[in-house]
């Protein structure tokens, strides 16, 4: 297949232009309306870049997923997960990242670019602590641009409205024995995961 390669094709493609509000809602602060939405949210995507190429995480927390510092800063907790440090590491050679923030049974998504920055700030950290147990670092983000993005992918894939479940999806042992030609034991790897994601939730 052919590939659009000229930013003049595209645009030729595109021949409508972005209607007013979705040029005047893109702003480098927090509105008070938009620090509302994103306290809300408990669940964000957070994409970086590196050497290697590009990363998208999921970040979740059981209050509001960032903290705000001020209009223009938020700070997200690295609470535990699987020790890649994918992100971490894209942060601390390129610091453009991007997050999208969701809100169950909301058909809008918030977006945030900017520039981040991996602190170990101890006092930073500690503000943080979830059963007495701090995050080892802070993800700090200077906004550049701060917008909602419009509900139709939303309204288009049904995701808080279709019903949809996750029974009869292979799970993460399933797929670890896909992927190591059985070599994996994912029956052992399913049977344990409550436990040990019990134990290591912070």
């Amino acid at each position: 297949m052919k590939a659009i390669d000229t930013i003049e094709a595209l645009e030729a493609l595109y021949v409508e232009k972005p209607g007013g509000a979705a040029v005047e809602k893109v702003t480098d602060r927090l509105t008070r309306a938009y620090h509302a939405w994103i306290m809300a949210s408990r669940f964000c995507v957070i994409s970086t870049v590196g050497p290697e190429g590009t990363d998208g995480s999921p970040r979740g927390d059981d209050g509001p997923v960032v903290r705000v510092l001020d209009a223009g800063t938020i700070a997200l907790p690295d609470w535990r997960g699987n020790k890649r440090l994918d992100t971490l590491r894209n942060i601390v050679r390129d610091g453009r990242v991007s997050l999208m923030f969701f809100v169950p049974g909301s058909g809008n998504v918030m977006r945030v670019n900017g520039r981040a920055i991996v602190t170990a700030d101890q006092d930073l950290c500690a503000s943080f602590a979830q059963h007495d147990k701090p995050p080892k670092s802070v993800i700090v983000v200077t906004i550049a641009e701060v917008y909602p993005q419009c509900a139709r992918a939303i309204m288009r894939s049904g995701l808080w409205t279709s019903g949809d479940r996750s029974d009869g999806l292979p799970t993460i042992g399933d797929m670890l024995k896909d992927v190591t030609n059985g070599a994996f034991d994912g029956a052992a790897y399913d049977a344990e995961w409550s436990e040990r994601a019990d134990k290591t939730m912070w």
